[in-house]
């Protein structure tokens, strides 16, 4: 198998399983209720403080509709809070609680320990080089979302 071969074998299968096995890995902590789309909506909120559900929900390329059904099952589940604005009551801000901060971090611990099994063995080239076809993927996939 040449280069582009293995690098394409590799690519479709991990955009293909990975949110699979990146639920199934989360799965097996305290966090066992949570979707993955729950964790990504976790991600988003992060733990500093409010964020305006309209922001997550642009954030996540989701209707509002959707992201309030969601956040009714993060609620509902202890993980985050609703709250009104001070000044427009209209608007909706949420936060995630104790139960959804320590959850959070569980994910970034989750996230770090994936990447360092890719890097540890690079060398400080083989890094950079990483580093720059990422981007490149990155900056390619994106080029679809401005159209």
């Amino acid at each position: 198998m040449d280069s582009y071969e293995r690098i394409n074998d590799v690519l479709v299968n991990l955009f293909r399983d990975v949110l699979d096995l990146e639920e199934k890995a989360m799965a097996d902590t305290a966090f066992g209720d949570l979707s993955i789309n729950d964790w990504h909506i976790i991600d988003v909120i992060g733990p500093e403080g409010k964020k305006n559900m309209s922001r997550i929900a642009g954030k996540l390329s989701v209707s509002q509709g959707s992201l309030t059904i969601a956040m009714n099952g993060l609620c509902g589940k202890g993980y985050a809070e609703r709250s009104r604005g001070e000044t427009d009551r209209r608007v909706v801000n949420v936060s995630l609680t104790e139960k959804g901060r320590t959850a959070y971090q569980a994910h970034e611990d989750f996230r770090k320990r994936m990447v360092e099994s890719a890097i540890s063995d690079l060398s400080p080239e083989e890094l950079e080089a990483l580093g720059n076809s990422l981007s490149k993927l990155t900056s390619f996939f994106m080029s679809f979302k401005q159209n």
